[in-house]
């Protein structure tokens, strides 16, 4: 008769309390590493699962933090990032300097904004891994402690009465396989995202320190292969929209700050799916959790965006189309000299507006898609500024947030340019309804309900509404005492 595993005629209930006791108990603490791989979904690196094991030990004995492991999904991403091995020659870090050389130049007849304090560089994958993993773990943070929650919560919930004991017991360890796992599938997207990216502000948003400009020459060579392209014209186009993006951010220096606290306040607004986690709970498998990892991977577990989630997603979708409208302007005048210069913008546009597989499973996973949905429409009000006011009147409008063009601007570029001539001519632009409420205000008049000129003002307080949603709708930063461009 064939031997069989003890293993294999136990229930769920029964292979899970078998772990906990091998993991905190029997056996002086010591795991098989490949039956922890079984509970986690993870078995890639056994240093990795070295990490997972002492942060549950710690959860379950009431050492170490109950937060999430983030030095697991930086593992992990590394683990993916240096797979291939490879490095930075010699021959690619001279052609990339030489490159961003050329590419500051022609950058400095296109823009007043400054010149980076710091040289830019050639980047390997594993190298970029570890610039951008502090960016990842703030975008990811709110909901990975949302879905750890959740989990413990729901199993908690759907646990057997014969087990409701070792669950009480072991809470923090629930919340911490939770969170280990969401950890887990962060590192792998970041990991192979960093397979992808081909510069420091390709994601579009600002993942790299301030005034760092970055290429990463094992994906140019991905990125250059089937466009037909000379290599040394790609890498000029590539070199001027990396420092175009990077001298931005260095100059606004509030610019970083606002584009990282909304995406933070959209994914502080999401909130678990409750009845599918409990529905998955119902039949979670602690040994075999493929279907948890599955779920993590596909969004299943995060419900439809709010209305005000979608509000918040449009506002940040606008701001990024600002900045991305205003690189391609003058990535574009920069680089005209380029033959191939148009060929190579519609495909940083084209793989910009599609995203790579690693970018749809961010997407997947804190539920937001980090696309500037309407860049040709910002990058036409950029180019409608430059010939009205100059180059230097357009990049003055970041030089201060209420000067930043809004959604509204987008919308109306012949709103914005009439305002600018204006200024530059002297004359105080008519006041616009924001202005009139504020001098109210200002003059102790209670605008709530003062009379309209058609007759008594609305109770309902509808104006007040409608000012509020107009002020939402801007993309510039939140706040009651925030200044709106006139």
């Amino acid at each position: 008769m064939p031997d069989s595993n003890p293993e294999d005629d136990q229930t769920p209930e029964e292979q899970f309390q078998e772990l906990i006791r091998q993991l905190f108990g029997g056996a002086g603490g010591q795991v098989d590493p490949e039956q922890l791989a079984r509970l986690s979904g993870m078995g890639i690196d056994p240093a990795m699962m070295q990490t997972v094991m002492r942060h549950l030990q710690g959860a379950f004995s009431g050492g170490g933090d109950e937060g999430i492991s983030w030095d697991l999904a930086k593992r992990q991403a590394l683990h993916i990032a240096n797979q291939d091995g490879l490095v930075v020659t010699d021959g690619q870090r001279t052609d990339l300097d030489q490159a961003f050389a050329l590419a500051a130049l022609w950058l400095s007849e296109a823009t007043t904004i400054s010149e980076l304090a710091t040289p830019p560089r050639s980047l390997t994958r594993g190298g970029w891994v570890e610039a951008t993993l502090p960016v990842w773990q703030e975008l990811a943070e709110p909901v990975a402690t949302s879905i750890a929650d959740a989990l413990t919560a729901a199993l908690r919930d759907q646990a057997p009465e014969e087990m409701q004991g070792l669950i009480q017991g072991a809470g923090r360890l629930m919340r911490t396989v939770g969170g280990s796992l969401f950890a887990s599938q962060l590192g792998q997207v970041v990991g192979n995202l960093s397979k992808e990216v081909v510069s420091g502000g390709d994601v579009g948003i600002p993942l790299m320190p301030d005034g760092d400009a970055v290429i990463l020459p094992q994906n140019f060579a991905d990125f250059g292969r089937d466009l037909e392209i000379p290599d040394d014209q790609l890498a000029l186009y590539i070199a001027t929209r990396e420092l175009a993006h990077a001298r931005l951010f260095r100059h606004a220096r509030w610019l970083r700050l606002h584009v990282i606290s909304q995406i933070t306040d959209f994914a502080r607004g999401i909130h678990v799916d409750t009845d599918a986690l409990e529905e998955l709970a119902s039949r979670f498998n602690p040994s075999e959790p493929e279907e948890l990892r599955r779920a993590l991977e596909s969004g299943a577990l995060l419900p439809t965006r709010s209305e005000a989630q979608n509000a918040a997603l449009t506002r940040l979708e606008n701001l990024l189309a600002t900045i991305e409208g205003w690189v391609d302007v003058v990535t574009d005048a920069a680089t005209a000299r380029l033959p191939s210069a148009d060929r190579i913008a519609e495909a940083v546009r084209r793989r910009r507006a599609v995203g790579g597989p690693a970018e749809q499973a961010l997407s997947s996973l804190v539920g937001l898609e980090l696309r500037p949905r309407r860049m040709r429409e910002a990058a036409a009000m950029w180019r409608a500024v430059t010939d009205a006011v100059g180059v230097a009147g357009r990049d003055s409008l970041w030089d201060y947030p209420d000067h930043m063009p809004t959604a509204e601007d987008i919308d109306d570029p012949a709103g914005l340019v009439a305002r600018l001539e204006a200024r530059a001519r002297g004359e105080e632009p008519a006041p616009d309804e924001m202005d009139d409420a504020l001098a109210k205000l200002l003059a102790g008049e209670d605008i709530g309900q003062a009379p309209t000129e058609g007759g008594a003002a609305d109770d309902s307080g509808a104006d007040a509404s409608d000012a509020d949603s107009a002020a939402s709708d801007e993309d510039g930063p939140a706040g009651p005492d925030d200044p709106r461009p006139v």
